[in-house]
């Protein structure tokens, strides 16, 4: 059977789970004799595997899982079962998840010994997309886990921004935008991790200049409890204050640079234009005639640097 294409997956992958979809009632009855004589698994059929036979995915991009909602998940798998299928591809030894480790820890603490699964050949660029698109779509990972993800699948096997969006099917600003998260200091990324701060939070933060301040918006957001909408106001004001305190040095600096060619024009006898920027300038002196540039080479060369 061909392999899957790699491009695309996220628009394929809803129609994957759509049609896997099974009655709790039948997992719940499942006889379980009957689940044993299946262990010669077809693939994209339903198959109860031995929950202690699967391991979790190397590639899975979600590093946190909240305890409170696996214990909510893992009640709910004991009264009503699983409702949706793990997918799972063959390892070395037993199976790897693909998809759906919050459901397969839920049924490990629920006490459940099979759990069902649909089984995929799967190489380890199609693995590591299913991965991080299937958290995607249900939007089960925070901004920074996203970013990694979305980084290690540019970094692993070398797709452009643009081939990651296709294949997530997201915006190329989207993936451009999420990358950028990764740049922020690692208190802020630890507190969108922690669930402290949200994307938009930390998107509207990595507009702001400067580690220092991010991380003092950052704990200003957490503190007083700001809105995505009121973490954008303050990214703003800060921009427009920088702004203006950038002018008022512009200026200062300005006049300082006025009375340096003052002194230099009483010093050298002509005009004296300084052009002054915060990495480069230039000194311009004008001269009038040929004796006037002689005149002002030979000042230059034997003049006091003292005296300027």
């Amino acid at each position: 059977m061909a392999k899957p294409k790699t491009r695309g997956l996220g628009r394929g992958l809803e129609s994957l789970f759509s049609d896997t979809e099974i009655i709790s009632n039948e997992v719940k009855l499942a006889d379980e004799s009957a689940a044993d004589t299946r262990e010669e698994e077809r693939a994209g059929e339903i198959v109860f595997i031995d929950i202690n036979d699967i391991k979790p995915n190397s590639k899975q991009p979600r590093k946190t899982f909240d305890d409170e909602k696996i214990e909510e998940l893992a009640s709910s798998i004991q009264s009503h079962g699983v409702i949706q299928p793990i997918m799972v591809r063959n390892a070395e030894k037993g199976y790897e998840l693909v998809a759906g480790e919050r459901r397969w820890r839920a049924a490990r603490r629920a006490g459940l010994k099979k759990i069902p699964a649909i089984v995929r050949e799967l190489d380890e660029q199609q693995n590591m997309f299913f991965a991080i698109i299937e958290n995607m779509q249900r939007e089960d990972l925070n901004a920074i886990e996203e970013a990694l993800a979305l980084d290690e699948m540019i970094r692993t096997f070398g797709l452009t921004q643009e081939e990651v969006s296709r294949s997530v099917g997201k915006s190329r600003p989207y993936i451009t935008n999420s990358l950028r998260l990764l740049k922020l200091p690692d208190p802020v990324q630890e507190l969108v991790s922690q669930g402290s701060l949200s994307g938009g939070h930390a998107r509207a933060i990595a507009g702001m200049k400067g580690e220092e301040q991010q991380i003092k918006a950052a704990k200003k957001a957490v503190e007083e409890g700001w809105s995505v909408r009121e973490m954008e106001q303050y990214a703003g004001e800060s921009s427009a204050s920088r702004t203006q305190k950038r002018k008022a040095a512009s200026r200062t600096k300005r006049k300082d640079v006025q009375d340096v060619e003052s002194h230099l024009k009483d010093v050298l006898g002509t005009k004296v234009s300084i052009q002054y920027g915060s990495r480069k300038g230039r000194i311009e002196i004008e001269y009038y005639s040929r004796e006037e540039l002689e005149r002002l080479i030979s000042l230059l060369l034997t003049v006091n640097p003292e005296r300027v």
